[in-house]
Protein backbone atom coordinates (compact mmCIF):
# COMPACT_ATOMS: atom_id res chain seq x y z
CA UNK A 1 0.00 0.00 0.00
CA UNK A 2 2.64 2.47 0.85
CA UNK A 3 4.52 1.42 -2.58
CA UNK A 4 1.58 1.78 -4.69
CA UNK A 5 0.97 5.76 -2.77
CA UNK A 6 4.27 6.61 -3.87
CA UNK A 7 3.76 5.61 -7.47
CA UNK A 8 0.42 7.02 -7.63
CA UNK A 9 2.13 10.40 -6.39
CA UNK A 10 4.78 10.25 -8.80
CA UNK A 11 3.75 8.97 -12.01
CA UNK A 12 0.07 10.85 -12.02
CA UNK A 13 2.59 13.90 -11.94
CA UNK A 14 4.98 12.73 -14.72
CA UNK A 15 2.11 11.89 -16.97
CA UNK A 16 0.09 14.59 -16.73
CA UNK A 17 3.37 17.03 -16.84
CA UNK A 18 3.12 18.63 -13.68
CA UNK A 19 7.09 19.00 -13.52
CA UNK A 20 6.86 20.89 -16.93
CA UNK A 21 3.88 22.81 -15.80
CA UNK A 22 5.88 25.98 -14.84
CA UNK A 23 4.51 25.96 -11.57
CA UNK A 24 6.93 25.70 -8.67
CA UNK A 25 3.72 24.79 -6.23
CA UNK A 26 3.14 21.38 -8.45
CA UNK A 27 6.53 19.71 -7.46
CA UNK A 28 6.79 20.82 -3.91
CA UNK A 29 2.35 19.24 -3.44
CA UNK A 30 3.18 16.52 -5.39
CA UNK A 31 6.00 15.32 -2.82
CA UNK A 32 4.26 16.46 0.19
CA UNK A 33 1.16 14.60 -1.16
CA UNK A 34 3.96 11.49 -1.33
CA UNK A 35 5.53 12.29 2.17
CA UNK A 36 1.81 12.60 3.89
CA UNK A 37 0.64 9.40 1.99
CA UNK A 38 3.33 7.42 2.99
CA UNK A 39 3.24 8.53 6.71
CA UNK A 40 -0.48 8.08 7.08
CA UNK A 41 -0.68 5.09 5.44
CA UNK A 42 1.52 3.52 7.23
CA UNK A 43 -0.62 4.72 10.50
CA UNK A 44 -3.39 3.32 9.01
CA UNK A 45 -1.36 -0.27 8.65
CA UNK A 46 -1.05 -0.26 12.77
CA UNK A 47 -4.19 1.90 13.30
CA UNK A 48 -7.07 -0.82 11.20
CA UNK A 49 -5.02 -4.10 11.87
CA UNK A 50 -8.17 -6.53 12.68
CA UNK A 51 -10.63 -4.34 11.12
CA UNK A 52 -13.30 -5.91 8.97
CA UNK A 53 -13.18 -2.97 6.20
CA UNK A 54 -9.63 -2.66 6.27
CA UNK A 55 -9.14 -3.94 2.64
CA UNK A 56 -11.97 -1.58 1.59
CA UNK A 57 -10.51 1.53 3.73
CA UNK A 58 -7.02 0.95 1.57
CA UNK A 59 -8.79 1.03 -1.63
CA UNK A 60 -10.52 4.33 -0.91
CA UNK A 61 -7.90 5.83 0.96
CA UNK A 62 -5.12 4.75 -2.03
CA UNK A 63 -7.91 6.16 -4.65
CA UNK A 64 -8.27 9.72 -3.05
CA UNK A 65 -4.36 9.97 -2.96
CA UNK A 66 -4.23 9.53 -6.67
CA UNK A 67 -6.92 11.60 -7.26
CA UNK A 68 -5.35 14.60 -5.18
CA UNK A 69 -2.03 14.01 -6.91
CA UNK A 70 -4.09 14.42 -10.05
CA UNK A 71 -4.78 17.85 -9.15
CA UNK A 72 -1.81 18.75 -8.12
CA UNK A 73 0.03 17.45 -11.02
CA UNK A 74 -3.40 18.27 -13.96
CA UNK A 75 -2.40 20.97 -16.46
CA UNK A 76 -5.76 20.85 -17.66
CA UNK A 77 -8.61 22.58 -15.83
CA UNK A 78 -11.23 19.98 -16.67
CA UNK A 79 -8.81 17.12 -15.42
CA UNK A 80 -8.27 18.98 -12.41
CA UNK A 81 -12.26 19.83 -11.81
CA UNK A 82 -12.66 15.81 -12.64
CA UNK A 83 -9.92 14.73 -9.93
CA UNK A 84 -11.04 17.34 -7.12
CA UNK A 85 -14.63 15.83 -7.59
CA UNK A 86 -12.97 12.39 -8.02
CA UNK A 87 -10.98 13.09 -4.77
CA UNK A 88 -14.08 13.75 -2.76
CA UNK A 89 -15.65 11.07 -3.66
CA UNK A 90 -13.14 8.58 -1.96
CA UNK A 91 -12.93 10.96 1.10
CA UNK A 92 -16.93 10.42 1.13
CA UNK A 93 -16.24 6.66 1.56
CA UNK A 94 -13.32 7.35 3.88
CA UNK A 95 -15.89 9.15 6.31
CA UNK A 96 -18.28 6.86 6.09
CA UNK A 97 -16.24 3.75 6.89
CA UNK A 98 -18.20 2.68 10.22
CA UNK A 99 -21.37 2.88 8.74
CA UNK A 100 -22.92 1.82 11.47
CA UNK A 101 -22.85 5.06 13.25
CA UNK A 102 -25.67 7.49 12.28
CA UNK A 103 -23.68 10.58 13.00
CA UNK A 104 -21.23 9.44 10.20
CA UNK A 105 -23.82 9.29 7.53
CA UNK A 106 -25.46 12.63 8.18
CA UNK A 107 -21.77 14.09 8.96
CA UNK A 108 -20.83 12.78 5.50
CA UNK A 109 -24.41 13.72 3.91
CA UNK A 110 -23.64 17.81 4.55
CA UNK A 111 -19.90 17.36 3.14
CA UNK A 112 -21.10 15.63 -0.29
CA UNK A 113 -24.33 18.48 -0.33
CA UNK A 114 -21.38 21.20 0.19
CA UNK A 115 -18.84 19.61 -2.41
CA UNK A 116 -21.74 19.02 -4.75
CA UNK A 117 -22.05 22.47 -5.01
CA UNK A 118 -18.80 23.30 -5.32
CA UNK A 119 -18.12 21.11 -8.38
CA UNK A 120 -21.37 22.34 -10.14
CA UNK A 121 -19.73 26.03 -9.86
CA UNK A 122 -16.43 24.58 -11.03
CA UNK A 123 -18.02 23.45 -14.00
CA UNK A 124 -19.85 26.23 -14.97
CA UNK A 125 -16.67 28.62 -14.75
CA UNK A 126 -15.06 25.94 -17.01
CA UNK A 127 -17.60 26.81 -19.35
CA UNK A 128 -17.52 30.22 -19.06
CA UNK A 129 -13.62 29.86 -19.34
CA UNK A 130 -13.81 27.84 -22.90
CA UNK A 131 -15.89 29.69 -24.20
CA UNK A 132 -14.21 33.10 -23.49
CA UNK A 133 -10.60 31.76 -24.71
CA UNK A 134 -11.24 28.30 -26.13
CA UNK A 135 -9.16 26.66 -23.99
CA UNK A 136 -8.86 25.03 -20.53
CA UNK A 137 -5.13 24.01 -20.62
CA UNK A 138 -4.27 26.35 -17.41
CA UNK A 139 -1.18 27.87 -18.46
CA UNK A 140 -2.34 29.17 -21.63
CA UNK A 141 -5.75 30.39 -19.50
CA UNK A 142 -3.91 32.11 -16.97
CA UNK A 143 -1.86 34.16 -20.01
CA UNK A 144 -5.44 35.79 -21.01
CA UNK A 145 -5.20 37.42 -17.54
CA UNK A 146 -2.80 40.49 -18.15
CA UNK A 147 -1.76 43.05 -15.00
CA UNK A 148 -3.06 46.05 -14.96
CA UNK A 149 -6.30 44.87 -17.99
CA UNK A 150 -10.16 43.90 -17.15
CA UNK A 151 -11.17 40.32 -17.40
CA UNK A 152 -13.96 40.20 -20.18
CA UNK A 153 -17.21 39.67 -18.00
CA UNK A 154 -17.71 36.04 -18.67
CA UNK A 155 -14.29 35.31 -17.26
CA UNK A 156 -14.43 37.38 -14.48
CA UNK A 157 -17.89 35.90 -13.94
CA UNK A 158 -15.87 32.40 -13.37
CA UNK A 159 -13.18 33.50 -11.46
CA UNK A 160 -15.69 34.46 -8.69
CA UNK A 161 -17.22 30.74 -8.93
CA UNK A 162 -13.50 29.23 -8.81
CA UNK A 163 -13.08 31.58 -5.74
CA UNK A 164 -16.46 30.55 -4.14
CA UNK A 165 -16.10 27.27 -4.67
CA UNK A 166 -12.70 27.08 -3.06
CA UNK A 167 -14.34 28.78 0.00
CA UNK A 168 -16.76 25.73 -0.09
CA UNK A 169 -13.80 22.73 -0.53
CA UNK A 170 -12.31 24.63 2.38
CA UNK A 171 -15.03 24.46 5.06
CA UNK A 172 -15.31 28.09 5.58
CA UNK A 173 -18.20 29.97 6.68
CA UNK A 174 -21.57 29.06 7.02
CA UNK A 175 -20.32 25.53 5.95
CA UNK A 176 -17.78 24.68 8.15
CA UNK A 177 -19.59 22.48 9.61
CA UNK A 178 -19.05 18.96 8.61
CA UNK A 179 -15.43 19.47 8.93
CA UNK A 180 -15.81 20.01 12.81
CA UNK A 181 -17.97 16.94 12.74
CA UNK A 182 -16.40 14.41 11.05
CA UNK A 183 -14.68 12.18 14.05
CA UNK A 184 -16.64 9.13 13.96
CA UNK A 185 -13.51 8.66 11.29
CA UNK A 186 -10.82 6.74 11.96
CA UNK A 187 -7.75 9.30 13.44
CA UNK A 188 -5.66 8.34 9.78
CA UNK A 189 -9.43 9.52 7.69
CA UNK A 190 -8.79 12.80 10.02
CA UNK A 191 -5.24 13.72 9.22
CA UNK A 192 -5.47 12.86 5.72
CA UNK A 193 -8.33 15.65 5.21
CA UNK A 194 -6.57 18.22 7.14
CA UNK A 195 -3.38 17.93 5.76
CA UNK A 196 -3.73 17.03 2.34
CA UNK A 197 -7.65 17.47 0.88
CA UNK A 198 -9.44 20.12 2.77
CA UNK A 199 -6.45 22.49 1.91
CA UNK A 200 -6.76 22.47 -1.79
CA UNK A 201 -8.88 25.36 -2.54
CA UNK A 202 -5.84 27.24 -1.71
CA UNK A 203 -3.56 25.23 -4.11
CA UNK A 204 -6.10 25.69 -6.95
CA UNK A 205 -5.84 29.30 -6.29
CA UNK A 206 -1.94 30.03 -5.83
CA UNK A 207 -2.56 27.64 -9.62
CA UNK A 208 -4.68 30.26 -11.13
CA UNK A 209 -3.20 33.11 -9.26
CA UNK A 210 -3.28 35.66 -12.24
CA UNK A 211 -6.40 35.20 -12.47
CA UNK A 212 -7.63 35.68 -9.61
CA UNK A 213 -5.40 39.09 -9.05
CA UNK A 214 -7.25 40.44 -12.16
CA UNK A 215 -10.92 40.17 -10.02
CA UNK A 216 -11.14 42.76 -7.47
CA UNK A 217 -14.60 40.62 -6.71
CA UNK A 218 -12.85 37.35 -6.00
CA UNK A 219 -10.05 38.97 -4.23
CA UNK A 220 -12.40 40.61 -1.26
CA UNK A 221 -14.44 37.89 -1.06
CA UNK A 222 -11.75 35.41 0.18
CA UNK A 223 -10.32 38.60 2.04
CA UNK A 224 -13.95 39.04 3.58
CA UNK A 225 -14.92 35.47 4.18
CA UNK A 226 -11.46 33.84 4.43
CA UNK A 227 -10.99 36.57 7.18
CA UNK A 228 -13.96 36.36 9.33
CA UNK A 229 -13.52 32.47 8.99
CA UNK A 230 -10.37 32.63 10.36
CA UNK A 231 -11.07 34.99 13.21
CA UNK A 232 -14.34 32.88 14.35
CA UNK A 233 -12.90 29.84 14.07
CA UNK A 234 -9.89 30.82 16.22
CA UNK A 235 -11.94 32.41 18.60
CA UNK A 236 -14.65 29.19 18.57
CA UNK A 237 -11.11 26.96 19.32
CA UNK A 238 -10.21 28.82 22.43
CA UNK A 239 -13.16 27.90 23.99
CA UNK A 240 -12.86 24.39 23.30
CA UNK A 241 -11.22 21.49 25.47
CA UNK A 242 -11.48 18.38 23.14
CA UNK A 243 -8.28 17.46 21.45
CA UNK A 244 -9.78 16.60 18.24
CA UNK A 245 -12.61 19.27 17.82
CA UNK A 246 -9.88 22.00 18.94
CA UNK A 247 -7.68 20.53 15.68
CA UNK A 248 -10.67 20.88 13.58
CA UNK A 249 -11.33 24.10 14.69
CA UNK A 250 -7.86 25.06 13.96
CA UNK A 251 -7.73 23.83 10.49
CA UNK A 252 -11.00 25.90 9.68
CA UNK A 253 -9.46 29.20 11.02
CA UNK A 254 -5.81 28.28 8.42
CA UNK A 255 -7.76 27.92 6.42
CA UNK A 256 -9.54 31.15 6.49
CA UNK A 257 -5.98 32.79 7.10
CA UNK A 258 -4.74 30.76 3.45
CA UNK A 259 -7.21 31.90 1.72
CA UNK A 260 -6.96 35.60 2.97
CA UNK A 261 -3.46 35.19 1.80
CA UNK A 262 -4.66 34.57 -2.00
CA UNK A 263 -7.01 37.21 -1.79
CA UNK A 264 -4.11 39.99 -0.81
CA UNK A 265 -1.94 38.45 -3.43
CA UNK A 266 0.42 36.68 -0.89
CA UNK A 267 0.37 33.61 -2.69
CA UNK A 268 4.40 32.90 -1.53
CA UNK A 269 2.93 33.09 1.84
CA UNK A 270 -0.16 30.81 0.87
CA UNK A 271 2.00 28.11 -0.20
CA UNK A 272 4.29 28.29 3.04
CA UNK A 273 0.91 28.06 4.82
CA UNK A 274 -0.41 25.01 2.80
CA UNK A 275 3.22 22.91 3.58
CA UNK A 276 3.25 24.14 6.93
CA UNK A 277 -0.10 23.51 7.90
CA UNK A 278 -0.62 20.09 6.57
CA UNK A 279 2.72 18.65 8.04
CA UNK A 280 1.60 20.30 11.48
CA UNK A 281 -1.92 18.60 11.20
CA UNK A 282 -1.14 15.43 10.22
CA UNK A 283 1.27 15.03 13.27
CA UNK A 284 -1.35 16.84 15.49
CA UNK A 285 -3.97 14.38 14.89
CA UNK A 286 -1.71 11.05 14.45
CA UNK A 287 -0.58 12.25 17.97
CA UNK A 288 -4.21 13.18 19.26
CA UNK A 289 -3.86 10.02 21.49
CA UNK A 290 -1.08 11.14 23.36
CA UNK A 291 -2.21 14.50 23.68
CA UNK A 292 -4.07 14.06 27.21
CA UNK A 293 -1.08 12.34 29.07
CA UNK A 294 1.27 14.83 27.39
CA UNK A 295 -0.51 17.54 28.96
CA UNK A 296 -1.11 16.28 32.34
CA UNK A 297 3.15 15.75 32.42
CA UNK A 298 3.98 19.27 31.88
CA UNK A 299 0.80 20.18 34.14
CA UNK A 300 2.84 18.29 36.69
CA UNK A 301 6.23 19.35 35.64
CA UNK A 302 5.02 23.18 34.97
CA UNK A 303 7.32 25.86 37.80
CA UNK A 304 5.27 27.50 40.85
CA UNK A 305 3.67 30.47 39.13
CA UNK A 306 3.07 29.61 35.43
CA UNK A 307 -0.16 31.49 35.34
CA UNK A 308 1.13 35.22 36.19
CA UNK A 309 0.74 36.51 32.78
CA UNK A 310 -2.79 35.66 32.68
CA UNK A 311 -2.89 38.62 35.02
CA UNK A 312 -0.63 40.65 33.04
CA UNK A 313 -2.29 41.13 29.46
CA UNK A 314 -0.19 44.57 28.60
CA UNK A 315 2.72 42.43 28.09
CA UNK A 316 0.75 40.33 25.75
CA UNK A 317 -0.49 43.77 24.11
CA UNK A 318 3.09 45.21 23.62
CA UNK A 319 4.38 41.83 22.11
CA UNK A 320 2.56 42.48 18.62
CA UNK A 321 3.77 45.83 17.91
CA UNK A 322 7.44 44.50 19.10
CA UNK A 323 6.83 41.68 16.73
CA UNK A 324 6.03 43.61 13.95
CA UNK A 325 9.26 45.82 14.05
CA UNK A 326 11.54 42.62 14.14
CA UNK A 327 9.44 41.38 10.92
CA UNK A 328 9.30 44.71 8.91
CA UNK A 329 13.16 45.62 10.45
CA UNK A 330 14.32 42.36 9.26
CA UNK A 331 12.43 42.39 6.02
CA UNK A 332 13.93 46.18 5.42
CA UNK A 333 17.67 44.93 6.12
CA UNK A 334 17.75 42.11 3.72
CA UNK A 335 16.52 44.27 1.02
CA UNK A 336 18.53 46.86 1.21
CA UNK A 337 21.60 44.92 2.33
CA UNK A 338 21.55 42.28 -0.05
CA UNK A 339 18.85 43.37 -2.69
CA UNK A 340 16.00 40.79 -1.79
CA UNK A 341 12.97 41.19 -2.97
CA UNK A 342 10.31 43.71 -0.95
CA UNK A 343 8.05 42.21 1.37
CA UNK A 344 4.72 43.51 1.57
CA UNK A 345 4.09 45.47 4.57
CA UNK A 346 0.77 43.63 5.23
CA UNK A 347 2.85 40.25 4.77
CA UNK A 348 5.00 40.89 7.55
CA UNK A 349 1.69 42.28 9.95
CA UNK A 350 0.37 38.93 9.27
CA UNK A 351 3.60 37.63 10.50
CA UNK A 352 3.62 39.37 13.38
CA UNK A 353 0.76 38.08 14.17
CA UNK A 354 1.52 34.74 14.30
CA UNK A 355 4.81 34.83 15.66
CA UNK A 356 3.90 37.06 18.90
CA UNK A 357 2.66 34.60 20.69
CA UNK A 358 6.34 33.75 21.61
CA UNK A 359 6.26 36.71 24.03
CA UNK A 360 3.40 34.88 26.11
CA UNK A 361 5.66 34.21 28.97
CA UNK A 362 5.53 34.64 32.85
CA UNK A 363 7.12 38.00 33.94
CA UNK A 364 9.52 36.42 36.19
CA UNK A 365 11.25 34.38 33.38
CA UNK A 366 13.24 36.83 31.42
CA UNK A 367 15.59 34.21 29.88
CA UNK A 368 11.85 33.53 28.15
CA UNK A 369 11.87 36.45 26.57
CA UNK A 370 14.81 36.77 25.12
CA UNK A 371 14.14 33.02 23.92
CA UNK A 372 10.64 34.76 22.10
CA UNK A 373 13.17 37.11 20.62
CA UNK A 374 15.61 34.64 19.30
CA UNK A 375 12.73 32.49 17.95
CA UNK A 376 10.72 35.93 16.05
CA UNK A 377 13.63 36.63 14.57
CA UNK A 378 14.54 32.79 13.68
CA UNK A 379 10.94 32.99 12.68
CA UNK A 380 10.96 36.43 9.96
CA UNK A 381 14.58 35.33 8.50
CA UNK A 382 13.19 31.77 7.62
CA UNK A 383 9.71 33.02 5.98
CA UNK A 384 12.01 36.37 3.61
CA UNK A 385 14.38 33.57 2.79
CA UNK A 386 11.43 31.51 1.46
CA UNK A 387 9.62 35.02 -0.20
CA UNK A 388 12.73 34.87 -1.82
CA UNK A 389 13.01 31.77 -3.04
CA UNK A 390 9.76 31.48 -3.86
CA UNK A 391 9.16 34.62 -5.74
CA UNK A 392 13.24 35.01 -7.87
CA UNK A 393 14.22 31.33 -7.43
CA UNK A 394 11.14 29.58 -8.98
CA UNK A 395 8.69 31.84 -9.80
CA UNK A 396 5.72 31.99 -7.65
CA UNK A 397 3.92 34.83 -8.65
CA UNK A 398 2.94 37.43 -6.50
CA UNK A 399 0.96 40.58 -6.82
CA UNK A 400 0.74 44.03 -4.93
CA UNK A 401 -2.11 43.72 -2.27
CA UNK A 402 -5.27 46.02 -2.63
CA UNK A 403 -4.30 49.03 -0.23
CA UNK A 404 -8.56 48.97 1.42
CA UNK A 405 -8.24 44.80 1.48
CA UNK A 406 -4.70 44.74 2.80
CA UNK A 407 -5.95 47.83 5.43
CA UNK A 408 -9.61 45.74 6.18
CA UNK A 409 -6.77 42.44 7.02
CA UNK A 410 -5.26 44.41 9.43
CA UNK A 411 -7.89 46.01 11.34
CA UNK A 412 -9.62 42.19 11.35
CA UNK A 413 -6.29 40.49 12.73
CA UNK A 414 -5.60 42.56 15.28
CA UNK A 415 -9.26 42.78 16.55
CA UNK A 416 -8.63 39.03 16.58
CA UNK A 417 -5.20 39.10 18.54
CA UNK A 418 -6.89 41.65 20.97
CA UNK A 419 -9.69 39.37 21.62
CA UNK A 420 -7.26 36.16 22.47
CA UNK A 421 -5.82 38.39 25.13
CA UNK A 422 -9.46 38.87 26.12
CA UNK A 423 -10.44 34.97 26.07
CA UNK A 424 -6.98 33.89 27.66
CA UNK A 425 -6.58 36.39 30.42
CA UNK A 426 -10.26 36.57 31.72
CA UNK A 427 -11.34 32.93 31.43
CA UNK A 428 -13.29 32.98 34.54
CA UNK A 429 -15.73 36.32 33.52
CA UNK A 430 -15.82 35.29 30.06
CA UNK A 431 -16.95 32.09 30.69
CA UNK A 432 -20.01 33.76 32.39
CA UNK A 433 -20.72 35.60 29.57
CA UNK A 434 -23.49 35.29 27.02
CA UNK A 435 -20.68 36.43 24.58
CA UNK A 436 -18.91 33.26 25.20
CA UNK A 437 -21.63 31.09 24.52
CA UNK A 438 -22.04 32.35 21.25
CA UNK A 439 -18.72 31.81 21.23
CA UNK A 440 -18.51 28.20 21.81
CA UNK A 441 -21.51 27.52 19.34
CA UNK A 442 -19.87 29.31 16.72
CA UNK A 443 -22.57 31.99 16.27
CA UNK A 444 -25.21 28.69 15.82
CA UNK A 445 -24.02 28.93 11.86
CA UNK A 446 -24.27 25.35 10.95
CA UNK A 447 -27.13 24.60 12.76
CA UNK A 448 -28.83 27.08 10.55
CA UNK A 449 -26.94 25.03 8.03
CA UNK A 450 -27.98 22.02 8.89
CA UNK A 451 -31.37 22.77 9.10
CA UNK A 452 -31.54 24.15 5.35
CA UNK A 453 -29.68 21.19 3.73
CA UNK A 454 -31.74 18.58 5.73
CA UNK A 455 -34.96 20.20 4.50
CA UNK A 456 -33.96 20.36 0.92
CA UNK A 457 -32.27 16.98 0.59
CA UNK A 458 -32.84 14.97 3.79
CA UNK A 459 -30.64 12.04 4.89
CA UNK A 460 -31.70 8.38 5.53
CA UNK A 461 -29.95 6.65 8.72
CA UNK A 462 -30.72 2.95 9.39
Amino acid sequence: ALAAALVYCVTATFFSGGFLAGSAAVPIMTLLIAFLGWVIGAYSRRYLRGEVGQLRFTIAFLATLAAVSAVAASTNLGVLIAAWAASSVGLHHLLTFYRERPAAIIVAHKKFLASRLAEALLIIAAVLLYNEWGTLDIAATIAHAQPGMDLPPAAGVAVVLIAVAALLKCAQLPLHGWLIQVMEAPTPVSALLHAGVVNLGGYVLIRLAPLIAASITAQTLLVVVGGLTAALAGLVMLTRITIKVRLAWSTCSQMGFMLLECGLGLYDLALLHLVAHALYKAYAFLTAGEAVSDSLTRRLIAPAGQDIALQMPWGRVLALPIAWVLAAGSAVFWQQVFGLPQVPWIATVLLACGLATVFWTPAREPWNNARGVLALLAGAQLYIGWHWVMTEALGVATFPPDFVLACSALLLFIALYVAQIALSTSRSATANSVLYDWIYAGLYLDERFTRLTFRLWPVHTK
